[in-house]
């Protein structure tokens, strides 16, 4: 008898041993802008509250890559067309902070990746001068050409991420997407930062 629960016992942790050796993530990548200081960002640092799940996952904003012709739909960009994130669709009436930003200079962004995967390139667009702040965003309120564009071509990137670029000429209030589109998945990553000029 004491045989049999010692083979017993032996099976069971060899099992649960097995189970941790073998368990997979289902997604590889993941990561948030820090500067400019995403919308999911904010919602996981406290700085926004009432964000719902995004607070315990800013690295999350998964979605289908292609962006501009493809992506998420219109009015779901920031949330990368998940549901569950919906919030950072809502404009709030302009009270997302903003991270202040010169006209024309010279800036570097960056992210935090949780999990690095193999990369296609990071890009980021920028809102026309006049868009409408009050609607959720979409292509037509945005330019559709980046201002930057950082190709990886099929690289991993490390942890931490910095890319130096040049600002487009604004003034007022803004929002960048940045997209990070990776190699061998069908999805990318999508990151709203709102900025002041």
């Amino acid at each position: 008898m004491r045989a049999r629960r010692k083979t017993l016992a032996g099976i069971a942790i060899g099992a649960l041993a097995l189970t941790g050796i073998t368990a997979v993530p289902t997604a590889y990548g993941h990561g948030y802008t820090t500067s400019p200081t995403s919308r999911a960002k904010h919602c996981a640092n406290g700085t926004v509250q009432n964000c719902g799940n995004i607070q315990w996952e800013p690295q999350s904003t998964e979605g289908p890559k292609g962006f501009p012709s493809g992506g998420p739909a219109d009015g779901k960009l920031c949330s990368a067309g998940i549901g569950a994130f919906d919030q950072l669709n809502d404009q709030r009436g302009g009270a997302w902070p903003t991270t202040q930003l010169n006209s024309g200079s010279f800036y570097t962004f960056n992210w935090t990746l949780t999990a690095a995967h193999a990369t296609t390139d990071f890009k980021y667009y920028i809102t026309k001068q006049g868009w409408n702040q009050n609607a959720p965003l979409t292509r037509s309120a945005l330019e559709l050409t980046p201002f930057l564009t950082v190709p990886f071509n099929g690289a991993r990137p490390g942890f931490q991420v910095s890319h130096s670029g040049q600002l487009p000429t604004r003034s007022g209030r803004h929002m960048i997407l940045a997209v990070w589109t990776i190699a061998d998945t069908g999805n990318a990553f999508y990151q709203c930062s709102d900025v002041r000029f």
